[in-house]
Order: structure tokens, then sequence, then C-alpha cells
């Protein structure tokens, strides 16, 4: 099973860097990324806005594409897709 990489920001800067991505496309709120063909639910950017999720990679680097943001000046972390979870089962 292969897990997808994820984008780690600090507390805070994801929702700053998804704020900077509507601010670019001239969008009113989150929701108006959706118009620009990405193959993500309105749910998932809720969660990715709210900092509940982590962006996948490949989202990330769409949204840098579309909204002409350089990703070298960004500070953020890849993670395997399995990070924080928490093992569980008997012990």
């Amino acid at each position: 099973m292969i897990m997808e990489q994820r984008i780690l920001f600090k507390k805070g800067k994801q929702k700053e860097f998804l704020e900077m991505v509507v601010s670019r496309l001239n969008c009113v709120s989150v929701r108006g990324i959706l118009q620009f063909g990405l193959i993500v639910s309105y749910d998932c950017l809720k969660n990715y806005y709210c900092e509940r999720r982590l962006i996948p990679v490949g989202l990330f680097k769409d949204l840098c594409h579309m909204a002409k943001i350089d990703k070298t000046k960004l500070k953020f972390k890849i993670v395997n897709g399995n990070w924080g979870q928490v093992k569980g089962g008997r012990r």
C-alpha cells in the first residue's frame, strides 16, 4: 500500500497559503477554487482550510501552478501520508 505524501506547514500557515491562492485567483472564497477544474470535493477543501487535514503534494503543486506561487519562498515540509497516525490494536 503506497501512502501519498503530504505538505506540512507550521500552524496557521496552511490557511494563509489557501487564502493566498484564493486572492491570486480572484475568487470570493475557497469554494471558488473548484471552478478551475480541480478534482477535490468542497469538504476536503474546507478540511485543508481549517487545517484538519494536510494538503497532498499533487494538489499543492497544482495550486501553486494555477496561482503562480513560487514554492521555494514557502516554508513547508513533505511528510508521508501516514504521518501523525496512532498505532491501534491490542497491547
